[in-house]
């Protein structure tokens, strides 16, 4: 079988674990029946069941502890979507001005809500963030990626978070670093991110919002005419 492709009795028992999670039969932590017991209870087979606890592990929802069983994991949003940034890591032009319209569509609204909701440290942290970016044009990437995070962060939203980090690649960003900077436009970036900072330091939800938006939409039109050129 191809990997990551699961057969249709696999699947179904993927659907009943995941349904025993849902309604509270086993919780965050607890300690899943064992390969026989819930062979028996899903009237599949041990294969059958492996698989599914296979598929489960992988999609962060369970956890196979050697000698002690299989356990239902925390269930944090950022376990749950981790194979989900791979999609930033490894898409092509195309599909990562996708990746970037979705971005605009959803960081400029919590950027928003941050300005509403930034504590002075949060601010202190995220203005931190933008000076050491601006000193050092080598971590500049690795920089703005724990800027943009940090932004988000202060919507106080797990899931929404970890949304927004399988958005964001450090390689793609190293990419536009690189070639923005050849086009002489790095100050266009500070300028942005200082933009984005002034809003939140001056509570204006929708100063951020635009901030955020011209800033994401000017790497999104870079890229879209790097695709056609």
């Amino acid at each position: 079988m191809v990997e990551g492709v699961r057969t249709p009795v696999a699947q179904r028992a993927v659907e009943r674990i995941k349904a025993m999670i849902a309604d509270g039969e086993v919780g965050p932590g607890e300690r899943l029946p064992t390969e026989r017991e819930l062979s028996a209870r899903l009237g599949v087979s041990r294969g059958s069941v492996r698989e599914a606890i296979s598929s489960l592990t992988t999609l962060g929802v369970l956890s196979v502890r050697h000698g002690a069983g299989v356990y239902v994991t925390a269930l944090r949003p950022a376990d749950l979507l981790e194979a989900f940034s791979v999609l930033a890591e490894v898409s092509r032009d195309e599909t990562l001005l996708e990746v970037l319209q979705v971005r605009r569509m959803i960081e400029p609204a919590a950027t928003a809500v941050a300005a509403a909701r930034a504590t002075p440290e949060d601010l202190a942290r995220i203005g931190d963030l933008l000076d050491r970016m601006e000193a050092d044009a080598d971590r500049a990437p690795a920089e703005d990626l724990d800027f943009h995070r940090a932004v988000v962060a202060c919507a106080g939203n797990a899931t929404l978070s970890a949304v927004h980090a399988g958005l964001s690649s450090r390689t793609f960003n190293e990419r536009v670093w690189a070639g923005l900077g050849r086009e002489g436009l790095t100050d266009t970036l500070f300028q942005d991110h200082r933009r984005i900072h002034e809003a939140l330091t001056a509570r204006d939800p929708e100063a951020a919002r635009a901030a955020a938006a011209a800033h994401v939409l000017r790497v999104e039109r870079w890229l879209s005419l790097r695709a056609d050129g």
